[in-house]
Parts: structure tokens; C-alpha cells; sequence
């Protein structure tokens, strides 16, 4: 696509870009419209329930570790969750489980992780002024944040939060009379659930939307950074399966409250058979995996997009295989939404279909295979700068490798259908879905921290924090497969009444242990975002010697990014390390005929191009220059 074909939104440069500059607190940190502080809301509150989530986590993992051991010294904070004995109240663990799971996997890892970048660097680095609806933007983050007061809320009522698991599966969610967590608890979730639903659609909308329509001059599809790639994909797969999620939560409430049977069938509760007839809890099963897979990849694709600019920068190298990448991505997206019933090889399924699904699940290694040997790739024998950044986004590549072997396993029907319902399962997805996408996630806040606050994060504490998640990660899920291969089975409250498991108690206490280290080691984090953003070095305009666009804006931009008119882009945004460059890097913004000397065969042919369009640009603006 030749850069005379791309349309320029920018018809009001001048005007436009300032019009939010001097508005009050509310209209400028509350209820702004302005994409950039919109993604810093959704990263804080991302920060916020990361906390809350991993002190969840560190809660049941006592319960695993120390079985046996008093929780008094947390009475003030679980209450009545505790027992005469000071020992955790088994409802109450399997509602830690449940909270744990859709904290991290939803609130954090969705709107956390794709909120925050897909908001901050969608307009910076198409060149755009904003999203497509800043309005609509503003709404997506007040729904997501509306859907976090209700989950919030639901950790405080008597009955406690949802049990169940993050899944949700009924029967046990569909009767309130099941367990305390299936009562109000879970009515809380649903109606959480169905807001940060509302607010991922209306986000998801706003993202496609900017992407294809409000790209600068030159910006076509062959020049985006992969970061926008993997964004504007992860939009599309939130897209189409969001909504099926909804459907399936809309049928719990009927089930639940107006008697209906969609999930309900043969039950009985204390002898006494229920009316429900002709429901299937496989239904659900179907539904939830449907938007349940899929949501892998929304957490999983922003961290590798962000992963691919992160190494592509600091390798000084252009990313290996750019076509490759988008075709991988675009293969995962394909691909997602045809290997949910893998997660069903247990529920009795024909043999015949999930072989099927065997298949298809198995084909989805090779697009991802492909990502990572274009890493490393990239990596190899690059000129490499160890930033925090780059650290964090070797650590993804490393989980991503490990933690997609095990999904061999797991993939084949066979061998899943007795590692299933094991710790082998909680070890897989936790490094490939969840470590690698919270490392992609460190690794954006580190490299784009200069340009969200203007300030400098604190490299030295960044290493301790990488090394220390880093070793503790592999510390705790590492083991976890071991003992997930000898049986030990998820979700269980207590273990030791189990005679083989008995032999596996240092074991748990290892992993509790270093789940503790692990997680107290994200204050250091903390304390670095917050000391950085108001006590951290200045930052200069483009610290990492990048080519995107983003770095071309004021230390400061305003709500319009660009003071004058938006810059157009004359090349890919990797041009990193090329022969006979002055630099060791050539911004997206510079054009083809100021670099004659580096300058390959084929873009010799698009200087003419080039020459052509500004020299049609200059008598354009002669022209309105005369009329005024």
C-alpha cells in the first residue's frame, strides 16, 4: 500500500490538539476522554487488584504449605473464615481459589495488561489524536471500574464470595442452597462479569475502529509496529467471544433465580430429587470454554506484541520475520476459537471429536512456535542492552517455551484425561498464560514509563525485581508439575489425608515459601512506580533510541499528542542497526530520501514516490498559504 493511499484524519492540527489542556481534576484524572490518562486508570487499578489477587494466593498457599498450622495472627483480617482452631474454612478456600483466578485472569491480565497499552499506545503509535470515541473510551474504563466495586464488595458479605472455582460450573454456581459461595457471592460475580464485559466490548469497538480509521499519512497495515498488530487482534478475538460469556451467565440467572433448567438436571440435595429435568451442565461447559480459550490469547497476544517491540529495540536489530509475526498472530486468532473443547476431554465427549480437537489444539503450537524462534532470532548475535524492559521480556520468551511444552502434554486426550484435575494443569497455565503475560506486562510498564510519566524507573531495583520474580516464578510452579504427575489433585482444601501425598509435604512448603518471596518481591516494583513517578530522573525524548511514533510527541503530550501536525511515517517501524546508517536507529518519520546511503534496492523505487507526494503536499499548502 503506497503512502499516497492512506488518508489523514489530522484536519484540525492546529486547534484540536490543546482543547482538554485546561480542564479541572475531575475532567482531567476522573472522567477524561484523553486515551493516555484513561490507560494510566486501567493500569493503577490493574496494579490494585494484582495486589489483591496475589495476597489471595498467598492465603491458600499457607492452607497447602501448613496444613496443620494456626491462621490466628489473621483473625482481624478473615473473621469469622476462621475456625475456633485458627484453621481456614474450607468454603472459604474454594471461594479464595474462585477470587483468585478471576482477579488475576480478568481484572488484571485483560483490562490490566490490554486497557492499559491498547489505550496508551494505540493513538501514539498509529499518529492519531485519540481513540476513535473518547467518550466511549471513558465508559469503558468507568464500567470496568463500576464491575471491580461490586467483586470488591463481595469479599466482605457474610455468606463470602463466589465459590467454585474462576469457572464457575454448575451445578454448584446454579444453587444457592449448594454452599455459602453459591449465594450471594456468586450473584455479585455474575453481575461483576457481565459490567467488565460491557466495558471490554466497548473498549474492544473503540480499539478496531481507531486502527483502521485514524492511521496517519503512510501508516499503512505493512508499517504498524507489531504492538498495534497484536492489539488490534486481541480486540477482534474480544470481539466475537465476549458476548458468548454473557449468554452463558444470562442463563445461570435464569437457572438460578427463575427456576429455569438449562444447566439443572437428576439433582439431589440432602435425598430429596429438585424438579430441574432436560439441562446439561456440558452447555455451560461449552459456552464458558468458547470465550474461555480465546482469553488466553487476549492476555497472551498484548504481551507478546509488547514483547516484540521490547527486543526488537533493545536487540538494535529489526525484528526477524515481521510477515511472519503478523501471520502467526493472525493464525493464533484463527485458531483460538476452534480448540475450546480441550479443556473437555473429561466431560465424556466422543473419542471421535476430541481427537479433533486434539488435532486442531496440536496446530496451534506451530504459529506459536513460530514467535518464539523469531525472538530468538531477533536475540541472536544482537547488540543487546540488558534494560529491566528487555530482561522482562526474555523471562515471557523463557515461560512461554517451558510452559508451552507441558501443553504438548496436555493437548493429547489421552494423557490429559488423567493430568487433568492435577497440579500439572495449575503449573502449565500459570507459566505460559499467566507469567508470560504479567511479565509482558512489567516489561511494557518499564519501557514505556519515560513516556506515560515523563521520569526515569530506577534500573537497579528493576533488575532485583526481575531476578528475584523471575527465580521465584520457575521456584513455584516448577515443582508443581512433579506433583501434578504423582496425582496431587487441584482445588483441594486438604491433602493429608492422603497417604501418598504425604511425601510431597516439603515439597508444598517449598512452593508456599517461595510464593511468599515471590510475591513480596512485587513491592520493590511498587515502590519504583510510585518513587519514579514523582521523584524519578527526567526523562529525555527517547530514551531507547526507538522508531515509533510515540517518541516523536512532547515529554509531556497534551490531549492531541502532537502540538503542530501529526508527523507521517515513510517507513517500517524496525529499522534498527542498517548498513551505512549514521545511527544505529532510523525513526518511522524520517523519510526514504534523507537516508540515501542505507537505503536498500527496493526503497530506492519508493523515493520517487516519495518526492512526488511532498512535493504535491508543499503546492497544497502554497495554495492555502495564497487563499489566506
Amino acid at each position: 500500500m503506497s503512502t499516497a493511499s492512506i488518508t489523514n484524519h489530522d484536519t484540525d492540527a492546529h486547534d484540536h490538539h490543546d482543547h482538554e489542556h485546561h480542564g479541572n481534576f475531575v475532567t482531567t484524572y476522573l472522567f477524561t476522554t484523553d486515551h493516555k490518562m484513561i490507560g494510566k486508570q486501567f493500569l493503577v487499578t490493574g496494579i490494585f487488584w494484582a495486589l489483591i489477587g496475589g495476597f489471595l494466593s498467598i492465603l491458600f498457599r499457607l492452607q497447602l504449605g501448613f496444613p496443620d498450622m494456626s491462621l490466628e495472627f489473621l483473625r482481624p483480617l478473615l473473621g469469622g473464615w476462621l475456625d475456633d482452631a485458627g484453621k481456614l474454612d474450607p468454603n472459604f478456600y474454594l471461594a479464595l481459589v474462585t477470587m483468585h483466578g478471576t482477579i488475576m485472569v480478568f481484572f488484571v491480565l485483560t483490562a490490566g495488561l490490554s486497557g492499559t497499552f491498547s489505550n496508551f499506545l494505540i493513538p501514539l503509535q498509529i499518529g492519531a489524536r485519540d481513540m476513535a470515541s473518547g467518550f466511549m473510551n471513558m465508559l469503558s474504563y468507568w464500567f470496568f471500574f463500576a464491575s471491580g466495586v461490586i467483586m470488591f464488595i463481595s469479599l466482605f458479605i457474610p455468606t463470602g464470595p463466589a465459590g467454585g472455582g474462576w469457572v464457575v460450573y454448575p451445578p454448584l454456581s446454579a444453587l444457592e442452597q449448594a454452599i455459602p459461595g453459591s449465594g450471594l457471592g456468586m450473584t455479585l460475580w455474575l453481575v461483576a462479569m457481565t459490567l467488565f464485559i460491557a466495558s471490554s466490548l466497548l473498549g474492544g469497538i473503540n480499539y478496531i475502529s481507531t486502527v483502521i480509521n485514524l492511521r496517519t499519512k503512510g501508516m499503512s497495515f505493512s508499517r504498524l509496529p507489531l504492538t498495534i498488530w497484536a492489539f488490534f487482534l486481541t480486540a477482534v478475538i474480544g470481539l466475537l467471544s465476549f458476548p458468548v460469556l454473557v449468554a452463558a451467565a444470562l442463563l445461570l440467572v435464569f437457572d438460578r433465580s427463575f427456576g429455569t433448567s438449562f444447566y439443572l438436571s437428576d439433582i439431589y440435595i440432602n435425598g430429596e430429587a429438585l424438579p430441574n429435568t432436560g439441562g446439561s451442565p456440558v452447555l455451560y461447559q461449552h459456552l464458558f470454554w468458547f470465550l474461555g480459550h480465546p482469553e488466553v490469547y487476549i492476555v497472551l497476544l498484548p504481551a507478546l506484541g509488547i514483547t516484540s517491540e521490547v527486543i526488537a529495540t533493545n536487540s538494535r536489530k529489526p525484528i526477524f520475520g515481521y510477515k511472519a509475526m503478523i501471520i502467526s498472530m493472525l493464525g493464533i486468532t484463527i485458531l483460538a476459537f476452534i480448540v475450546w473443547a480441550h479443556h473437555m476431554f473429561v466431560s465424556g465427549m466422543n473419542p471421535f471429536l476430541g481427537s479433533i480437537f486434539m488435532f486442531l489444539t496440536l496446530i496451534i503450537a506451530v504459529p506459536s512456535a513460530v514467535k518464539v524462534f523469531n525472538y530468538l532470532t531477533t536475540l541472536w548475535k544482537g547488540n543487546l542492552i540488558f534494560t529491566p524492559a528487555m530482561l522482562f521480556s526474555i523471562g515471557l520468551v523463557s515461560f512461554f517455551i517451558s510452559g508451552g511444552l507441558t501443553g504438548i502434554f496436555l493437548g493429547n486426550s489421552a494423557i490429559d484425561i488423567q493430568l487433568h484435575d492435577t497440579y500439572f494443569v495449575v503449573a502449565h497455565f500459570h507459566l505460559v498464560m499467566g507469567s508470560a503475560s504479567f511479565f509482558g506486562m512489567i516489561a511494557g510498564i518499564y519501557h514505556w514509563f519515560p513516556k506515560m510519566f515523563g521520569k526515569m524507573m530506577d534500573a537497579k531495583l528493576g533488575y532485583i525485581h526481575f531476578w528475584l520474580t523471575f527465580v521465584g516464578v520457575y521456584m513455584v510452579f516448577f515443582p508443581m508439575h512433579y506433583i501434578g504427575i504423582a496425582g496431587f489433585p487441584r482445588r483441594y482444601y486438604s491433602w493429608t489425608n492422603f497417604e501418598f501425598a504425604n511425601m510431597y509435604t516439603d515439597l508444598n512448603m517449598f512452593v508456599s515459601v517461595a510464593a511468599i518471596i515471590t510475591f513480596g518481591a512485587q513491592f520493590i516494583f511498587l515502590f519504583n512506580f510510585f518513587y519514579s513517578m514523582f521523584k524519578g530522573r527526567k526523562a529525555s525524548l527517547n530514551p531507547w533510541r526507538s522508531n515509533t511514533l510515540e517518541w516523536t510527541t512532547p515529554l509531556h503530550p497534551g490531549h492531541g499528542n502532537w502540538p503542530g501536525e501529526i508527523p507521517a511515517v515513510y517507513r517500517w517501524p524496525y529499522d534498527y542497526s542498517k548498513p551505512g546508517a549514521e545511527e544505529d536507529f532510523i525513526p518511522q518519520t524520517v523519510p526514504l530520501s534523507a537516508t540515501p546511503e542505507s537505503n536498500l534496492p527496493h526503497e530506492q523505487e519508493q523515493v520517487k514516490l516519495e518526492m512526488e507526494i511532498m512535493k504535491d503536499e508543499e503546492e497544497v499548502l502554497v495554495a492555502n498559504e495564497s487563499k489566506h
